[in-house]
């Protein structure tokens, strides 16, 4: 019993979080200002199945821009690109690496919050 409810509040965090992103990806990209930003930082995650070995790469992408207001901004994109080791499958943007000038948008009243368009 104990472990459906674990397995149920496990599953509504994700539903919960998919529908925050959503609704803020959404709103960026409606409301959202456009500017230049630099990748400054490129952090790579490693995935592991349950015997230790290494099964896919993810990394997340930071950015740094200023504001309209000239604020300077650093930032999580909302996306990164995965390889998965198993097929060697390479997704979303190999072409980024720290130094990397990319395209954003982001809220005015959340500048933490940008996606890359």
């Amino acid at each position: 019993m104990m472990l459906y409810a674990a397995i149920a509040i496990a599953v509504t965090v994700i539903v919960i979080s998919v529908v925050f992103t959503a609704k803020r990806n959404r709103a960026i990209k409606q409301g959202g200002i456009e500017t230049d930003a630099v990748v400054t930082r490129v952090r790579e995650n490693e995935s592991t199945d349950e015997d230790g070995f290494s099964t896919a790469l993810s990394y997340t992408y930071y950015v740094t821009y200023r504001t309209l207001a000239g604020q300077t901004v650093e930032a999580q994109l909302a996306s990164g690109k995965s390889l998965d080791i198993r097929i060697g499958k390479k997704v979303w943007d190999q072409d980024l690496h720290e130094g990397s000038t990319v395209r954003i948008k982001y809220l005015p009243d959340k500048p933490n919050y940008v996606i890359r368009i």
